[in-house]
Parts: structure tokens; sequence; C-alpha cells
């Protein structure tokens, strides 16, 4: 199995940005197709890599096809590779995510769309003591594998919350999120898999306590039977 990303990748996605039509890509679907196998091998690879430390279900890449519907942008394709990797759901959540593209690439981590009740589940959670989620967040080895929380967030504070809370940065996001990038020199690297497996690795201690919250209410009672 290749375990490298191949540099042809980031050629292929180059000359598709320059002629993303149907025509081109129906001409050159062959070789993207070969391209894809390869990388897909890498992204199978990085699986059995989370699931020797993570009980990860399954890897999901996405299609080159991209949904135009409610786009401004009408070019069909996507130039990039993704895939994203899902923890066993009920006891276990938040996901990764691996996104490859010429001058873009970057791996994320977290809970990017969380439903109503998990984003309540976990607001209540800060708002009521913040200790063990900072402890976590600005660990020396944590920090320097992932950096900063990031989301999407409200201007102000939630219905229901003070904007007084002294938690209000963390109680006003609405998505849970860190991300990592990646130059094209690291991604075509040898040591490429290896690093985004340590990454991944990296990020387990934010993922037990967020999934310990989402799978208890504030008493710690366990909501799963």
């Amino acid at each position: 199995m290749s375990t490298t990303i191949p540099k042809k990748a980031f050629t292929f996605f180059k000359l598709l940005e320059k002629n993303n039509n149907r025509e081109w890509f129906n001409t050159h679907k062959p070789e993207f197709k070969a391209i894809e196998a390869e990388v897909k091998q890498f992204f199978n690879l990085l699986l059995e890599d989370l699931q020797l430390h993570d009980d990860v279900d399954k890897l999901k890449m996405f299609r080159i096809y991209r949904d135009v519907r409610f786009s401004k942008n009408k070019t069909p394709y996507k130039t990039h590779f993704g895939g994203s990797f899902n923890r066993q759901k009920p006891h276990l959540r938040g996901g990764y995510y691996l996104q490859l593209t010429p001058g873009g690439s970057f791996a994320a981590t977290g809970f990017w769309d969380p439903s109503k009740e998990d984003l309540f589940r976990i607001r209540k959670e800060f708002e009521t003591d913040d200790s063990e989620i900072r402890a976590i967040m600005n660990a020396q080895k944590f920090k320097s594998a992932w950096g900063n929380l990031v989301g999407n967030e409200l201007k102000t504070a939630p219905k229901g919350f003070s904007k007084e809370h002294p938690n209000i940065d963390l109680i006003r996001k609405k998505q849970f999120i860190f991300t990592k990038k990646y130059t094209d020199q690291e991604v075509l690297s040898p040591d490429f898999l290896k690093n985004v497996g340590a990454s991944f690795k990296a990020i387990r201690p934010y993922f037990d306590f967020m999934s310990d919250v989402l799978t208890t209410d504030l008493n710690g009672v366990s909501l799963i039977s």
C-alpha cells in the first residue's frame, strides 16, 4: 500500500484548477482515478494507525464532484482530497478530518456541527466549570500539536447565558475545532503519515473529556443505557 501522497496528486489539482470543466476532466479521468486509488491507500493506512489507539469505525473519502446547487462557485470539481474518520458512537464523540490540496492542506479535529442538544450540554458544562478543559488546552504538548481552539462563534452570549460570564469565550462558540496546517513539502514527505498520526493521537485528552461531557448530565450521571 502507498505510504506517501504522490506528487502527481498536487500536479493534477493545479491543472484541474485551470481547467475546471467536464470536458477536460472526462479526458483525464483515468489519470485521476489512478491517483485517487493511491491516495485512498494512504487514508486507509491512517485509519489503521488511528485504530491502534482509538475506536474509529470507518473512513469516508469525499467525492471530487461539487454540489453547485446552492453555491456561487459553479465549477464542477473540487481541487482537493478530503477524508473523515468517525469515532464509535454513542460512547465516543468527535471526529478527525484531513484535506489535501496544493498550498492549503490541513488536518482538523473536534466538533464542527454539534446538534442543538450537544451544543447546549457543552455550553452548560463550560458555564459550570472551565478548569479541566482549559488545563487540557493549555498543556504544552497539546498546544504545540494543535494550537488554539477555533470555530464559528456568536458575537454575544447565546440565549439563557450571561454575556458577563467569565467563560463567555467558550460559551459563545458554535463549533469546537482544532486545526493544523501542512506545507506541500510536509504532505509529500515520507514522514507525513507518521506526523498526521501523531497529531491525531495528541488530541485524545480533548476527545476523552468532551466524550465524558456529552455522555453524562451535569451531575455526572450517564445518559447511555
